[in-house]
């Protein structure tokens, strides 16, 4: 059956969530999203762009962001915030790009389903390697990240390149090798239904076999499903859970389960931490979807990126310095044509522990907010005051929290001339 119809449900709700503005927009600091060519061996032709953020520290970390099929590259740095987390947290981002007809990567193929074996995986690992040699990222903290047919091809890669990839985060994808073929067709039906299951161990056993002898550590997997996905249904959730505790000896009894935002259901396996071996989000009544409302936020965590992105080279700009009140706050945005990102942080430079916080500002006028993260916000323009979720309400004296929001403008991109938290004046 034809590839792209397979995936139309899925590309026509991805196109309206961008028009409705619920992803977020490129940065627009003077780093670009950029094309390179000749980064090295590419059997299938794939292309790649390459986002750097301004300020980058040596030894900077580096994520694979793999799109979807019918996507590209391009599409998937505009359509998601991997970009400007990269700002913020300053490491490099790598977005391939199929070239096939359909936009789907290989994640079928014999060749695709081996180390070193051909086909797409050997173009991205490629691309990897030529980013480590010309920026000297840091090999001890590269990850992958994909939706869709990238979440299939994260897979893949963590299977493939256990030496290369720390860590993988998983929207929407199959376990390693669910979508294996021998007839040269690249849509496995009984896959992408939710009809292959197999024991931890015979999933554990596909993973080990792409790389036999391979004796190292395994990357750390993080899995995001949504329960109403109708096009790689939901029961691959479960398969690759199974799957990625298997490959790292653990139970797949839970070390902890709980509910950061609504309708969200964690599970971590052999750790309780945000950086837990294998972690798991079931996403209730969320079809085939992208990273959005703070899923990209909560991958930079687990892979730990949000720690920083190495030594920097360059002195950082410091937004608003926060001495003294009852509050501090730091507020920086990312400007293009007709909108803006800010990221906010809000520090308890009081002696008591707040169990809850509001912070009230006003918007200039012609701005509007459009969408939030981390944070609840209203009205939508004029004076709005955002107010924590239910995971980030706790700030204790000298700690922080921190949220996000997009924003359209009429040409007054200036920032909020003050902010009240709880009632207090910040300084």
């Amino acid at each position: 059956m034809n590839i792209r119809a397979r995936i139309a449900g899925a590309l026509i709700t991805a196109v309206t969530l961008v028009v409705a503005g619920l992803f977020m927009a490129p940065p627009a600091a003077s780093a670009q999203l950029t094309e390179v060519t000749g980064f090295g061996t590419n059997p299938t032709n794939l292309r790649m762009h390459l986002y750097v953020p301004d300020g980058v520290g040596s030894r900077p970390p580096l994520l694979v962001a793999v799109h979807y099929c019918t996507g590209s590259g391009p599409a998937f740095y505009s359509g998601t915030e991997f970009a400007s987390l990269a700002d913020r947290h300053k490491f490099i981002v790598i977005y391939p790009s199929a070239t096939r007809s359909g936009s789907c990567f290989d994640v079928s193929s014999p060749q695709a389903l081996r180390h070193d074996g051909g086909s797409d995986p050997v173009g991205i690992v490629s691309m990897v390697r030529y980013v480590q040699q010309r920026y000297s990222t840091d090999p001890d903290r590269t990850f992958v990240t994909g939706a869709s047919s990238g979440a299939m091809m994260t897979n893949v890669l963590l299977g493939d390149y256990p030496d290369v990839f720390k860590a993988g985060a998983a929207f929407a994808g199959v376990p390693f090798a669910c979508f294996a073929t021998t007839d040269g067709s690249m849509w496995n039906s009984a896959c992408a239904n939710g009809q292959v299951a197999k024991t931890p161990q015979q999933w554990g056993d596909l993973v080990r076999g792409a790389y036999p002898g391979y004796t190292g550590a395994r990357p750390r997997m993080q899995v995001w499903h949504g329960t109403e996905d109708a096009t790689l249904r939901y029961p691959n959730f479960q398969e690759q859970i199974k799957q990625w505790t298997n490959v790292h000896g653990l139970s797949q009894t839970p070390s902890s389960t709980d509910q950061p935002q609504s309708g969200w259901t964690r599970t971590r396996y052999g750790g309780t931490g945000t950086m837990a071996p294998v972690e798991a989000i079931s996403l209730q009544g969320v079809g085939h979807n992208l990273p959005m409302g703070g899923m990209a936020a909560a991958v930079i965590a687990f892979f730990g990126l949000d720690q920083g992105g190495g030594t920097p080279t360059t002195p950082p700009q410091t937004p608003t310095p926060p001495p003294g009140g009852a509050c501090g706050v730091t507020y920086t945005t990312n400007t293009w044509n007709t909108g803006f990102t800010a990221a906010v942080t809000v520090k308890n430079t009081s002696t008591t522990q707040l169990s809850s916080w509001a912070l009230t500002f006003t918007l200039p006028a012609g701005q509007t907010v459009t969408s939030a993260w981390n944070a609840t916000i209203s009205p939508a323009s004029g004076q709005v005051t955002a107010r924590n979720v239910s995971y980030n309400g706790t700030v204790a004296p000298g700690a922080s929290a921190s949220f996000g929001f997009q924003a359209t403008h009429n040409g007054n991109t200036a920032k909020p001339a003050a902010f009240t938290l709880n009632g207090a004046t910040c300084s």
